[in-house]
């Protein structure tokens, strides 16, 4: 079973650049996206629905902004649609399939970049989504937390550590967040496979970053330790190129 992750920055944008080839070519079988940046019935829905999806769609209630969806061909047992705390539901921040003997989440994390409020906002998140993920692998012990992050975990997830150091999304506060994430029960999928540098999955639209290859990791498939032995490959691919995201995929066995 193929699952893909995908921040599209919108997604009518990301179909006009071709985004539906290179899922007509990969042929995954679960996709998450997030800023989706569009109500349901903004999108022709039958673009998905001629591939085989079924279509779990979580806007953010601003226009244009955020939001998050579910694309999967087989039809989940259970969809849940946030976290039942409004100020980050309101935001179309997270989506939840339940399948027979998994579960798999599309999250999109806030950003801090815009100033010190926003940055609080997403600490804030950090302490929350923490908690709920805790208490639903409880429940939920075979969980795929996947998304856009916006957390560069360690150096090697990122082109520049030592100039980027106080940039939000690369902060210390931020990391130590995510070493108490993998600590908890959750592996990140790409290194169990991949160690090596260079690796990501975001670039700045500016200077040419994604030419240079002058780019973040901020985009992961975390997976619960229970699913460690059902995953068996995890790939980027930056030559994707509808948003300034690149998607990445997860192979594991159904």
């Amino acid at each position: 079973m193929k699952i893909v992750s995908y921040n599209v920055n919108g997604i009518r944008a990301a179909l006009n650049k071709g985004l539906a080839d290179w899922l007509k070519e990969t042929d995954p079988d679960i996709i998450g996206l997030q800023e989706v940046k569009a109500l349901e019935n903004q999108v022709d829905k039958s673009i998905f629905e001629d591939m085989g999806y079924h279509i779990y769609w979580y806007p953010a209630v601003k226009k244009g902004y955020s939001g998050v969806a579910i694309l999967s061909k087989e039809k989940p047992k259970n969809v849940a649609y946030g976290m039942g705390l409004p100020i980050y539901d309101d935001e179309g921040r997270i989506i939840r399939a339940d399948y027979e003997d998994f579960s798999f989440i599309s999250a999109y994390f806030p950003s801090g970049t815009t100033g010190d409020v926003r940055q609080d906002f997403k600490y804030q998140f950090l302490d929350d989504i923490y908690g709920y993920s805790q208490d639903l692998i409880k429940s939920y012990p075979n969980l795929i937390l996947s998304g856009d992050y916006n957390i560069c975990h360690k150096p090697i997830d990122i082109h520049n550590p030592i100039s980027n150091k106080n940039s939000s999304g690369f902060l210390p506060e931020e990391r130590a967040w995510m070493d108490k994430f993998t600590a908890s029960g959750f592996d990140d999928s790409f290194r169990i496979f991949n160690q090596e540098p260079h690796q990501y999955t975001w670039w700045s639209y500016r200077a040419g970053s994604r030419s240079k290859n002058l780019g973040w990791r901020i985009d992961y498939h975390m997976s619960t330790t229970p699913m460690k032995d059902r995953i068996k490959s995890s790939v980027i691919f930056p030559d994707a190129q509808h948003s300034d995201h690149c998607p990445i995929m997860i192979e594991i066995d159904s």
